[in-house]
């Protein structure tokens, strides 16, 4: 019953991480880094840590890297890690946390409609469970949009008591700075890359269900293809510096709970649950930062924030009733599969 519930647990507490990683690498680049120049440290501290934890405890299972399975790794790195991040980052610069988290919310749809196209999943849009995932990825869409673009009224509530004077100050420095259709863009590309990451990783995952050891080829192959793609943008050495402190807890933070612990309790849910599953859970992102926006930048809360997270919560709730009514309608179809090679060995 526990190990049923653990990849909901892990993919709420992967979202809590994100929404983290867009107040502090949003502070990060208002305080002047380089989006490439964060992406580049992001991945190297990501390896440094994830390396050793992969080593203890993956390095006596089976299988091993095998050049196919080196290549599919390879594309993980490019598309997951690089593409994505370099993208998202480049997005984030000229959008707010709030907005970027939120566009991130097309990431179900975008999965779902590749993962139905390479066949990884049925839409069974005659059945219940499927025509549950449909409408359950457009409300939580939709609730994502209506959180970012629709304010409505201001919430009279008590302002945070939380004061965060550093984050007030940039908040502040920063507050004529609106969305740019060319954030919008990037940050859009950055979902599409996510998405193709998605069913890239089930179909490794299945050949090779080594999470941390997964994450750490796929951080280190990133690490320097951004860090290459950095210098190659960033000439002067000055803008590589971590002085800064928030540079070098946003570095830290997105490159060791993110990149590499987060990557790892991903890859471990695509393997448990598909790649559908995984991402119907980035609409609460917009919701946890919507909060901590208010809590910690002392953002207003709008009409629209709480109208949109009960969408956000229904659609997900579709979504994961469909995904639990398929596996129950399989698992008598396997266990008769699994019986009937049994059988067959047995008469062998």
């Amino acid at each position: 019953m526990l190990g049923d519930f653990m990849p909901y647990l892990a993919m709420v507490l992967v979202q809590v991480w994100y929404a983290g990683m867009n107040i502090t690498s949003k502070l990060a680049m208002e305080s002047g880094m380089k989006p490439l120049v964060l992406d580049a440290y992001c991945q190297i501290f990501a390896t440094i840590v994830i390396t050793p934890i992969a080593f203890f405890l993956e390095r006596k299972t089976d299988p091993g890297i095998t050049v196919p399975i080196l290549f599919q790794l390879f594309l993980c790195s490019i598309i997951g890690a690089t593409a994505n991040q370099v993208f998202y980052f480049l997005g984030l610069k000229d959008s707010t946390a709030t907005i970027a988290s939120a566009l991130k919310n097309v990431l179900p749809a975008m999965t779902f409609v590749i993962a139905a196209l390479c066949k990884l999943e049925d839409v069974g849009i005659k059945t219940a469970a499927g025509k549950a995932k449909v409408i359950g990825t457009i409300v939580c869409v939709g609730g994502s949009m209506l959180v970012s673009f629709y304010h409505g009224h201001t919430i009279d509530i008590t302002e945070s008591s939380i004061h965060w004077l550093y984050a007030e100050n940039m908040a502040a420095s920063s507050s004529g700075n609106g969305t740019s259709l060319l954030g919008t863009f990037l940050i859009i590309v950055s979902c599409v890359a996510w998405a193709i990451w998605f069913i890239i990783q089930e179909r490794l995952g299945k050949k090779f269900p080594k999470p941390c050891t997964t994450t750490a080829v796929m951080c280190f192959m990133a690490s320097i293809e951004c860090t290459v793609i950095g210098f190659i943008f960033e000439h002067k050495i000055s803008e590589w510096s971590l002085r800064s402190g928030i540079r070098l807890v946003a570095s830290l933070y997105t490159g060791i709970v993110c990149n590499a612990l987060a990557s790892c309790l991903t890859t471990w849910s695509i393997k448990k649950k598909g790649p559908l599953f995984v991402s119907v859970f980035s609409p609460l992102l917009v919701v946890i930062v919507a909060i901590l926006s208010w809590a910690l930048l002392h953002e207003k809360l709008f009409v629209g924030t709480p109208v949109g997270a009960v969408m956000i919560v229904a659609g997900l709730y579709a979504v994961l009733w469909g995904k639990n009514a398929e596996t129950k309608q399989l698992k008598p179809m396997e266990e008769m599969e699994r019986r009937q090679a049994d059988d067959l060995e047995l008469a062998n």
